[in-house]
């Protein structure tokens, strides 16, 4: 083993340098580096281990354990550990760790480490090695912990309170990653690693009074060791100097052998790190024992010694020497009590064959289940006394019959009853009472408490459930074992709940509100009792069951009359009707039931009993009325016959019939009258048709058992007999009373027979009549045509007498009726006059809409309806308005993205220079000198730019103007062709062109502010994607893996200021959800989700658990729990990305147009240059831009593209981060169809979950690929530009001017190949590329401006707006343009026809003007000139277009006809169609006019919002720049508080407090004090022992950061030099880790930084 050891020891370390390698010296630094990690990642697991061993429970692995204590709550539980008398679980907060995995760091777990210092400080360990808070709590220096925690364990293990930390230096390995990670952590903190070798030394040199002496025994001691003579050895140990405690002469021996093992493991570790350390940085004790190692292992040999008599004590039962045992210094036990030692050793007995039998060997107790135990023993012992007090309360307190002080006796939890039920206090007393008065010594013991207790309160929760009536309360209550009731069956609780229910409602009823044990007892036995009682009868039952079968009615009586059957009025003279009825009665049931087997119960057999009973009972009443009726008959006495029948027979009789009854039945009985007298005197009855029964009428006495040789009596009536006769003559009686009371009605129905009849007859008379009706109708009209043809002849003639007469009085009746007629209409209009004008507006209203509906819509609109909408193509002031306010918000939108995009790049760098200050890179006065720059920007920034005159060729020199028109038609070209922009994209590096895009492309477009410059900017990039696939793609999956120059521009133009507002509306709401819904949390990581589990358990059992911490993801999902977890992670996983995905699909019309329409141009042009591709593969690339490129990032980080708001310096957390992390992954598979395979195969449950999105993405990605063309989505085509109202404009620096203008020099010839081509002219024209100052012309710079360069820089940085014209624009007598002639010669046209109508145009054109028409043509023309002066200069027509518009009416007609005729040359009009091409143009031209407007109002609200978002955004970055400014505040408040010499301001100016400025001390060092610091390593010529008589003067300069170094050597000043603090800084951050001073001295630059820091800024 020993041999083991000493080779792994001797193997090389992380990066050492083998034989015959040579390293350069930037090798040999990178080596040191990795080293200096390797170094401290061991120094970690060192720390990690020793703290697990006291702590007893896992720390997080070596590479998080730093993060892993920021939060203290480990520091404090160590501090409990070792100082429990200060540190107490109450006092560490979060304890658990709940709320910092919930929400990370509080401030309030700074309390943790302040704990854990406290607690050091109580034990004396020298505070040199205590970090500040902030270096644990903000991470500024983790190394300074981990270093304290290393000295301390030192310190405890001297004090003998801990074990000794192990040296793990070579024996632990790390990966090339781990240790990278490490090294780049700190070089973040930019500090000096602390020497840990060094510890021991500190410490004694930090403990003693004389280091001389000391350092001088411990030597002593050391080379005692080495002798390996124990007595030697002892004496050196007893030395007072060595100051060391507890050393035991008898122990010499154990002390020699431990200690010189524990030399040797230190001799093999230095000589494993010696290997790569100076001879400089080598220390004494790295391979003698400390002072502190050496009284540590004193303490562990005395610890051994006193264990062993402990044990010893233990397993002898000695009680006495035990307490010796505990007694011993050495173990430095807590809380040993001498009354206790019973304790002690009875609980140390049963831990130490506890451990025994787990263990299955003997085994010692250790220190801490030592003190464990006797914590125990003393805690038993107290609660021993305090119970025995507490039962002598509650027997008093019984005795004076109080219920609530008993109660509050009983409910003490220091009588260790069991619960008591506040609520019962009566009952306790009462009952405890009683048992107390039955003791013997009137005193009840804890355990007859504790049973009279546990059974009083089961009986009063079971009365409570009884109140309550809750009968599953009941059952549980009836089964507790506690309330101990005797013949409990289970089956029964049922009954037992219910009959103790009613028992406790009549107790209530009579005042009893408690029902005692033994009232539930009774209750208990009686319900017993009863089911025994039913048990029997059940027996009884099945035994009368078996007597029916067998069909003996002895037999079948006998078990009816059992006892146990309980059956009532069982008569055995009935037994054989018995037998009948129950056998009939169980044939029935058979026979009903189909079941043979089927039994009588008891209600029926009872009921069986009953009928048998009632059957002979009434078999006896009707034979003796037989017996009665036939003897009265044959003595002829009819007097009883009508009681003898109502009585016997239950008839009812009529009284009036009673001889007739008498009468018949005689005469019946004499027909059945034999001469045979000796009949017998039994006569039969069958009862229910099936039963016999025989009745002896002489006896008077019946039987169901027929007499033996008897033949029953056949003379006499029977039953039926006497009934039958008696019924006929009562029924006979009764209808003859019935007819003779109802005579009167029987007449009336013959009435009504008869008038029957007389109404049929009348009836088939009347129809007679109808028959002949056509008939007697025509014999009536032919007397009435007489009649009137002699009336009409005799009226004729006197009219044809006074014809004259006739016509005058018609004429002016007439008159008269047409009069009255006019005036009621003319009063109908007067009364509805509002009426009559709706009528009219909504006619005139439906002919307007008709007549538009004919412009918009026919094909060949005619022209009276085109003059009366004519004069919408006037502009009104409206429209200038308007007009205005788009230009002035497209302005201030560019203004505005520029202006972020500055402030953010500022922003960027100024987080580059924070981060710099953090880590000593850059100077305080360096970052506050930004901060004021950026301050100003941020402020002036705005003003600037619009300071700079913006309106175009007027704000520049007059000499330039040209030159600045030139630009203005060489900017319109490129910005209405697309083909020389795409071709320049691809002449450039990527680097560049990606910057050429960000500055001069989406500023020649104004970043599509408007629907002209959005429809251009998509057509660039329309070409240049098709150019950059026809030409660089060759695979079609190059899309995807590469990164497409143009789908990066897409993107980034989409994602920017324009497209930000919908990627926030797209996915802001559903991300806030799942960033708020504090509950969820996804994790699909097996090893993450295992590792959580077995934190959980620890935490939840307190012990460590024995499962492994590193696992594979195999072996975590071998674990059922890890499953689980890790099945409702994808359960949310699945529910929250189905949130995200319906956000996303309902929301395919906000995304933005150019996207949508890119994707199709993707599609497409995929698809023509790869023919054989299919659908899906085309649609997966679409994928790839429309998800993965363009939201698939918002989603993964919200805060980085503005989808949720963030405050400055907030973050998301982690737990947020991976939740949306997770959603983007599934997201993204299921957008490719890319299914969990391999690494994800524990996720492959969601591959028909992502099967299914794939398609719904699918569909979606081909709903986002059908858009209409730019030109039917904006409306617009070759002819906007010529009639729009203002001119395009675009603002630009006069930087991007030149730039562009040299790089279309620099790719003229690949851009434009063409000699004549539009752009070489231009150029031509442009001549070489201008530099700023010859751009602005001479005078711009002042030539002695000593800042010129700088105001030079500044100039090229200011904005011009350049107004954008065709230089191939139609001129004034130029007839070459057709498209310009077309323009102008339907403005032409649309003046002729406001003024003058006609069908047609030829009409129009060849009929005369009147002087009439000419006049309104002036008056329209004088309108047109007023309403120009008015309008601004850039939005004016063109010269020739204005003196168009002057001309008279017929000037402008010839002028129309010859451009007609041009036209018609060109075959854009005919004359055979009488013009009305052109009139159709004008149509149209209408129709855009109207959606130009429309469009300009949207865009308007779409500006506003856009400058809105640019604000907010603005808002954001000035939030930004006020968080730093606090931070740098801050930084100054801390230098100047511990800065007493000087304050620093903002603007870098000092602060000097009074007249006189205050000088701050020097610092005078030795040079052997620097050298014990580590801060001189050498000073050539001179040996260390003169090092005494150098010193060195530290003087602070004048400037912040400047210092003067004077050497003086025994006084004599002899050089000094000037350092600077920057300079100093700069040679650390290269790497740079010794320098010269003076050409003599060698100074670590690290330590002489660090003393500065300390010394002059307080860090």
């Amino acid at each position: 083993m020993h041999h083991e050891e000493l080779a792994s020891l001797q193997r090389p370390r992380y990066g050492s340098i083998v034989d015959d390698e040579r390293l350069s010296a930037e090798e040999m630094d990178e080596r040191r580096r990795q080293n200096i990690a390797y170094e401290y990642l061991c120094h970690l697991e060192e720390a990690k281990r020793w703290m697990e061993v006291c702590l007893d429970e896992e720390l997080p692995p070596t590479t998080e354990l730093e993060e892993g204590l920021r939060n203290g709550v480990y520091l404090a539980k160590l501090a409990k550990f070792f100082a429990p008398n200060v540190v107490s679980d109450k006092k560490i907060y979060d304890v658990k760790q709940e709320r910092y995995k919930r929400s990370g760091l509080h401030f309030r777990h700074t309390d943790n480490t302040v704990q854990w210092l406290r607690a050091m400080e109580s034990i004396g360990l020298p505070k040199i090695f205590y970090p500040e808070t902030t270096d644990v709590y903000d991470r500024k220096n983790i190394p300074r912990m981990i270093y304290c925690i290393h000295a301390l364990s030192l310190y405890l293990f001297k004090l003998g309170l801990a074990p000794q930390i192990q040296d793990l230096l070579g024996k632990v390995d790390f990966t090339e990653e781990e240790i990278s990670n490490m090294r780049k952590e700190l070089e973040k903190y930019g500090i000096q690693m602390p020497s840990f070798s060094k510890i021991g030394g500190i410490l004694a040199s930090e403990l003693s009074v004389d280091e001389a002496a000391l350092h001088a025994a411990v030597i002593a001691i050391n080379e005692a060791i080495e002798k390996g003579i124990a007595e030697q050895t002892i004496a050196t140990l007893r030395n007072p100097n060595a100051m060391l405690l507890n050393v035991d002469e008898e122990l010499a021996q154990d002390y020699q052998n431990e200690l010189f093992e524990a030399k040797r493991r230190k001799e093999s570790n230095a000589r494993l790190k010696n290997g790569t350390i100076s001879e400089e940085e080598r220390d004494v004790y790295e391979e003698l024992l400390t002072q502190a190692e050496i009284q540590g292992n004193i303490n562990k040999i005395n610890i051994h010694i006193a264990l062993v008599q402990v044990n010893e004590a233990i397993d002898r039962q000695d009680e006495v020497a035990l307490m010796a045992g505990l007694n011993r210094p050495a173990l430095s036990l807590l809380e040993v009590l001498p009354q206790n030692s019973s304790w002690y050793l009875l609980q140390l007995c049963d831990s130490k064959e506890q451990k025994m039998q787990i263990a299955g060997v003997p085994n010692m107790l250790d220190k801490s289940e030592i003190q464990k135990e006797v914590s125990v023993a003393n805690a038993e012992a107290e609660a021993h006394k305090l119970k025995l007090i507490a039962v002598d309360n509650i027997n008093t307190a019984i005795r004076n019959c109080d219920p609530s002080k008993t109660l509050v006796a009983l409910m003490k939890p220091e009588a260790q009853l069991p619960v008591v039920h506040s609520f019962a206090a009566a009952v306790y007393q009462t009952e405890l009472f009683n048992l107390q008065q039955q003791n013997a010594v009137n005193y009840l013991a804890h355990d007859e408490l504790s049973i009279a207790v546990e059974m009083l309160s089961a009986v009063v929760l079971l009365n409570q459930a009884l109140e309550n009536k809750d009968i599953l309360m009941i059952k549980n209550h009836l089964s507790n074992p506690c309330i101990g009731f005797n013949n409990l069956e289970e089956e029964s609780f049922q009954r037992y709940a219910d009959t103790l229910l009613s028992i406790k409602s009549e107790a209530s009823s009579q005042g009893q509100d408690y029902l005692s044990w033994n009232d539930i007892q009774n209750c208990i036995d009686m319900v017993n009792m009863q089911i025994q009682e039913e048990n029997e009868r059940i027996i009884a039952i099945g035994h009368i069951n078996e007597a029916i079968d067998q069909g003996n009615p002895e037999k079948t009586l006998e078990t009816l009359l059992l006892p146990t059957a309980k059956l009532q009025d069982v008569r055995p003279v009935n037994a054989r009707h018995y037998q009948d009825v129950l056998h009939h009665a169980k044939a029935q049931k058979c026979k009903e039931s189909q079941d043979e087997s089927a039994l009588l119960w008891l209600d029926e057999i009872q009921q069986g009993i009953g009928d048998a009973n009632n059957n002979i009972k009434e078999a006896a009443i009707l034979a003796a009325g037989i017996s009665m009726i036939n003897k009265i008959l044959e003595k002829g006495d009819s007097q009883p016959i009508l009681m003898i029948l109502q009585s016997k027979f239950g008839l009812r009789v009529t009284p009036e019939c009673a001889e007739t009854y008498f009468r018949n039945l005689s005469e019946a009985k004499n027909l059945k009258t034999r001469e045979d007298s000796n009949e017998s005197p039994w006569i039969k009855l069958v009862m229910k048709n099936m039963y016999d029964y025989y009745y002896n009428v002489d006896a008077e006495e019946g039987t169901c058992v027929a007499p033996e040789g008897v033949a029953p009596k056949t003379s006499w009536l029977t039953g039926e007999e006497i009934q039958n006769i008696v019924g006929q003559v009562t029924a006979d009686y009764n209808r003859e009373q019935l007819w003779l009371a109802n005579e009167k009605l029987i007449v009336q129905l013959q009435a009504q027979a008869r008038g029957f009849l007389v109404r049929k007859n009348y009836q088939e008379r009347k129809a007679y009549l109808q028959n002949q009706e056509p008939s007697a109708i025509k014999i009536q009209a032919y007397w009435k045509g007489f009649k009137q043809r002699k009336s009409y002849v005799d009226r004729l003639k006197v009219l044809q007498g006074n014809v004259a007469a006739v016509v005058k009085i018609q004429s002016w009746v007439k008159m008269w009726l047409a009069k009255r007629a006019y005036r009621k209409r003319l009063q109908y209009f007067k009364d509805h006059n509002d009426e009559i004008v709706k009528i009219q507006a909504f006619l005139r209203a439906n002919k307007a809409r008709e007549d538009y509906r004919t412009l918009i819509g026919a094909e060949n609109p005619p022209l009276t309806v085109l003059r009366k909408f004519a004069y919408l193509l006037d502009q009104s002031d409206l429209d200038f308005q308007e007009e205005l306010e788009v230009t002035r918000l497209r302005e201030e939108v560019v203004t505005k993205i520029r202006s972020n995009q500055q402030l953010e790049k500022d922003l960027n760098l100024m987080d580059i220079k924070i981060g710099l200050l953090v880590k000593n890179r850059i100077t305080l006065q360096d970052v506050v000198l930004h901060s004021k720059k950026l301050n100003k920007k941020s402020k002036t920034q705005l003003e600037e730019m619009v300071m700079v005159d913006k309106q175009g060729i007027k704000g520049l020199s007059k000499e330039r103007r040209k030159k600045l028109e030139a630009y203005q038609h060489l900017f319109y070209l490129l910005q209405t062709n697309p083909t020389y922009l795409a071709k320049l994209i691809f002449q450039m590096p990527q680097n560049k062109s990606t910057k050429f895009m960000d500055t001069v492309i989406f500023t020649l477009y104004n970043y599509a502010s408007n629907q002209r410059e959005e429809y251009l900017l998509l057509k660039l990039f329309k070409t240049a994607l098709e150019e950059e696939i026809n030409s660089k793609v060759d695979q079609i999956q190059d899309i995807v893996t590469g990164n497409p120059t143009v789908i990066k521009m897409v993107v980034s133009f989409n994602r920017g200021a324009r497209g930000q507002n919908t990627l926030r509306q797209l996915l802001a709401p559903v991300v806030k959800e799942i960033m708020e819904d504090k509950s969820l949390i996804i994790n699909t990581s097996p090893v993450d989700v295992y590792k959580f589990w077995v934190n959980q358990l620890e935490m939840q059992t307190g012990e460590a658990s024995k499962l492994p911490y590193d696992v594979t993801t195999e072996q975590a999902l071998t674990h059922t729990e890890v499953v689980n977890k890790l099945e409702s992670s994808i359960q949310s996983l699945r529910a929250v990305t189905d949130k995200v995905l319906t956000s996303i699909f309902s929301s395919l019309n906000m995304m933005p147009y150019g996207m949508r329409y890119i994707a199709k141009v993707l599609k497409s042009s995929l698809h023509e240059k790869f023919p054989d591709a299919t659908e899906d593969e085309l649609l997966k690339i679409v994928g790839n831009l429309l998800y993965y490129r363009y939201m698939n990032p918002a989603i993964v980080a919200p805060d980085g593209f503005d989808i949720i708001d963030m405050t400055a310096g907030g973050q998301i957390h982690p737990d947020q981060r991976r939740n949306l992390g997770c959603v983007a992954k599934v997201l993204q598979h299921a957008a490719s169809n890319k299914l969990f395979e391999g690494e994800s195969e524990h996720l492959s449950s969601m591959n028909t979950y992502l099967s299914q999105t794939y398609q719904k993405f699918r569909n979606f990605f081909q709903a986002a690929c059908d858009v209409p063309e730019p030109e039917e989505k904006f409306n617009i085509d070759e002819y906007s530009d010529m009639v729009t109202l203002s001119k395009p404009i675009i603002y630009i620096s006069i930087e991007e001017i030149i730039n562009t203008h040299s790089l279309l020099l620099e790719h003229q010839d690949a851009i434009a190949t063409e000699p004549n081509d539009l752009l070489n002219e231009l150029l031509e024209g442009l001549g070489p590329v201008p530099d700023v100052e010859s751009f602005l012309g001479e005078g711009a710079v002042d030539p002695n401006d000593p800042n010129r360069e700088s105001t030079l820089n500044q100039l090229a940085k200011t904005e011009i707006s350049l107004s954008l014209t065709s230089k191939y624009e139609l001129r004034e007598g130029e007839d070459q343009d057709l498209k310009s002639l077309m323009i102008k010669t339907k403005r032409l046209i649309v003046d002729v026809i406001r003024t003058q109508p006609g069908d047609t145009l030829l009409e129009i054109l060849e009929t005369p003007a009147t002087a009439q028409q000419e006049s309104a043509h002036l008056k329209l023309v004088e309108k047109r000139a007023i309403l120009d002066s008015k309008t601004p200069e850039k939005m004016k027509h063109s010269q020739s277009i204005f003196e168009d518009g002057q001309l008279p009416v017929e000037q402008k007609k010839r002028k129309i006809q010859r451009n007609l005729r041009t036209l018609e040359q060109a075959g854009l009009v005919s004359s055979a169609t009488k013009y009305q091409e052109i009139i159709n143009e004008i149509a149209k031209d209408i129709r855009n006019q109207r959606r130009y407007r429309h469009h300009r109002k949207a865009e308007l609200v779409k500006l506003q919002q856009t400058l809105n978002a640019l604000n907010s955004k603005t808002a954001f970055y000035e939030e930004q720049i006020n968080y730093y400014n606090t931070y740098i505040k801050t930084c100054l408040d801390n230098l100047t508080r511990k800065n007493s010499r000087r304050s620093i301001k903002l603007d870098g100016k000092e602060e000097v407090k009074g007249s006189k400025k205050l000088k701050q001390a020097s610092l005078k060092y030795t040079a052997a004090r620097l050298h014990e610091k580590g801060v001189i390593l050498e000073i050539e010529d001179l040996q260390t022992n003169q090092f005494k008589n150098v010193m060195f003067d530290i003087t602070p300069g004048e400037e912040v950061g400047d210092f003067e170094i004077k050497a003086k050597f025994l006084g004599v000043e002899m050089e000094k030099v000037q350092l600077h603090f920057q300079d100093l800084l700069q040679m650390q951050y290269e790497g740079v880790a010794v320098m010269k001073m003076f050409d003599k001295a060698k100074v670590n630059v690290n330590l002489l930084i660090f003393l500065l820091n300390k010394k002059f800024y307080g860090k």
